[in-house]
């Protein structure tokens, strides 16, 4: 098991233990998958991103099987762009505008009939919720940013259960007296 305590270190000691000079597409796909199982997917960074690291540290690269890989898995994600940066969920006027643009996107997706696209949204929406919740139970946090959390959670909850209602919902919730009341100052 490595002893890396963090994604850089641990990139750079697969690499020492894959004992080579030069790094090409089999050599960043078994650091790929040593971070990933490690940090998580979402801590992967791109086989460039990588290479450019381990270049630095003093690797040879093998340009062309790594511009290789880089085409490959681009050219497999027709749908990174509209994804991109979508979702921030940091503060409750970013939550909603965020929402807003996923359900942008989810209506498009339901007009071209993109079952793929459809999936990803939700995804997308999960994921969010997830690290709501996250952040909204962990105690170490200030009891107002849990709040907070806890209210894009119910947000994102409330739009993956009924996207269609979720506008008019919103609309409701940031006039009640009961957000007023928790989140003073704050308008989306």
């Amino acid at each position: 098991m490595p002893e890396a305590r963090n994604k850089t270190d641990l990139i750079i000691e697969i690499w020492e233990k894959l004992d080579c000079e030069s790094v090409g597409a089999d050599e960043l796909i078994a650091i790929e998958q040593a971070v990933l199982e490690r940090f998580g997917k979402t801590a992967v960074d791109s086989p460039m991103i990588i290479a450019r690291l381990l270049a630095d540290e003093g690797a040879v690269l093998r340009h062309s099987e790594i511009m290789a890989l880089y085409v490959e898995r681009a050219s497999d994600r027709p749908f990174d762009p509209a994804f991109r940066n979508i979702l921030n969920i940091a503060d409750l006027p970013e939550a909603a505008a965020s929402l807003r643009k996923l359900e942008n996107l989810r209506r498009k997706y339901v007009a071209d009939q993109n079952k793929e696209g459809l999936r990803l949204v939700r995804e997308k929406g999960q994921e969010g919720r997830t690290e709501a919740l996250k952040i909204a139970r962990n105690e170490k946090l200030d009891p107002s940013e849990r709040t907070r959390y806890a209210e894009i959670a119910e947000w994102l909850t409330l739009w993956m259960q009924s996207p269609e209602m979720f506008e008019t919902w919103i609309d409701l919730r940031l006039s009640s007296q009961d957000f007023r009341e928790k989140f003073p100052g704050v308008s989306t």
